[in-house]
This record gives C-alpha cells, sequence and structure tokens, in this order.
C-alpha cells in the first residue's frame, strides 16, 4: 500500500506553526466560524499575544470579531475540551498554564502513543514512505549551516506526525490530534534550548529504526527519545523529574 506524502506546509493543527493564518477578517463570513475561531485564538497563543492566565472575555471577542457570542462560546468548549483552556469559577475562561505534571502527562502520553506507532510503522511504511523521510531528514542537514532559519522544529515535528500517520491505526491518529497543540506549546518552551545540528541528529535516529524494521528496538528508540526529551524540559525547567515517576514509562 502506496501512502501520499503531505507537504509539510499544509499540516494539521498538530503543526499549527505552519497552518494558514486566521485573521478576524477571514472569519466573517465564513461557515466554520467556531473552528476558525479556535485556529485564531491557538495562534494568539503561539505567536504570545495570549499567555498562560490570560482571560478570554466572550463579549469581547465576538464584539472585536463583529460576530454573535455563540461561536465563541463553541470554541471556548472546543479548547476547554482540548486542554488549552481552563473555566474558572467566577473569572471565565482562561488560558490554562502548564504546570510539570501536565508536562510529565503529555510525554508519558506520547511516549506510549508514538512507541506503538512506530512499531507498527516498521511493517506499514513502504520503501517510499522511508525515502521520502531519508529525504526530508537530508534537505533538514541541508539547513544547519542556514542563518536565516533559526529553528528545525517544524521539520522534526513532521517527522513525527508522519510516523503517527504510518501507524495506519486511526484511533491512535486521533489521540494523539487531541494533544498535538499542548505537544506544539511544550516544544516551543522546550525548542529555545534546542539547536538545529541536535534536532537533526536525534530525528535522524528514528528514520534509521524505521529502516531496520525491528519493532522492539523501533519502539524502545522512539520511547527513549521522547524521555530524553522530557528530562531536558524538566532541568530546563530546574524540577527533578524524577519526582514524577518518568522510569514508569521507559
Amino acid at each position: 500500500m502506496k501512502h501520499g506524502h503531505a507537504n509539510h506546509q499544509s499540516m494539521e493543527w498538530g503543526t499549527c506553526m505552519t497552518k494558514e493564518t486566521v485573521t478576524k477578517q477571514t472569519i466573517i463570513g465564513n461557515k466554520n466560524i467556531s473552528e476558525d475561531i479556535v485556529d485564531l485564538i491557538k495562534q494568539q497563543i503561539l505567536s504570545g499575544e495570549l499567555n498562560p492566565g490570560n482571560r478570554i472575555v466572550e463579549t469581547k471577542l465576538a464584539k472585536e470579531l463583529g460576530i454573535s457570542q455563540t461561536p465563541v462560546r463553541e470554541a471556548i468548549r472546543q479548547l476547554s475540551g482540548e486542554g488549552i483552556i481552563t473555566i474558572v469559577t467566577n473569572k471565565g475562561p482562561m488560558v490554562r498554564d502548564f504546570h510539570m505534571k501536565d508536562v510529565f502527562e503529555i510525554y508519558s502520553l506520547r511516549a506510549v502513543l508514538e512507541g506503538f506507532a512506530i512499531r507498527l510503522a516498521t511493517s506499514n511504511a513502504t520503501e517510499e514512505d522511508i525515502e521520502h523521510l531519508q529525504t526530508f531528514h537530508e534537505e533538514m542537514k541541508a539547513k544547519l549551516h542556514d542563518d536565516s532559519i533559526p529553528s528545525l522544529l517544524q521539520e522534526s515535528l513532521y517527522i513525527h506526525q508522519t510516523i503517527i500517520r504510518l501507524s495506519e491505526h486511526e484511533r491512535l491518529n486521533a489521540m494523539y490530534k487531541s494533544i498535538s497543540f499542548q505537544i506544539v506549546l511544550v516544544n516551543r518552551i522546550l525548542g529555545k534550548k534546542s539547536t538545529k545540528a541536535k534536532e537533526v541528529e536525534q530525528h535522524g535516529e528514528l528514520i534509521e529504526a524505521l529502516v531496520k524494521r525491528d519493532p522492539d528496538e523501533a519502539e524502545l528508540v522512539m520511547r527513549r527519545h521522547i524521555h530524553r526529551s522530557y528530562r531536558e524540559f524538566a532541568e530546563l525547567k530546574a524540577v527533578d523529574s524524577i519526582a514524577f515517576k518518568e522510569a514508569t514509562w521507559l
């Protein structure tokens, strides 16, 4: 079975950094207003226009957009369901602030989902699929010394999402998508300390694991890969990662 290779410039909100920008002007007149509002709020969070702890005033946002409050409420409900917005008594919807326990849960869940995904991908991926990833990785290497490209986080995320897709497991894909924006938020924080060389090296390991087509080894490589990122995040925040028993999901 052959798999289509989605252009990494048009990925789902899991790679929301590449999603077409939603503006207040494009929302008006659109049939999927609530979905556009969800995307708008996510963009504002990523850009720093909205920060953890900031309130989202539904009446104010609706007035700014020139629409009723109904689609705004629907968008808030969806963002709350994704764990991005939290509803605080007497304050209303607020941008969620991720604590270390949240980060532990995100990374440990990733380890389970992505470990299983790459395990399935070792048998599902065609030679064409693997060649596509190898070519993509070579393109990453070519960007190492391009000073106009500050980060390779988008490219790294694309490799992870491709492996998820190659699992051909619909429910796994759906679960991953449900936490994808939380992953992007955590990666954005960690990415400030990441280097392009590290992104190239560490994601080359995942592709090599696919090439070997050993499901046990591939799953272990992926779990260690995600665990390493978790430990780096804990060190960045000067938190004892052991306190969150991450060894239980290695």
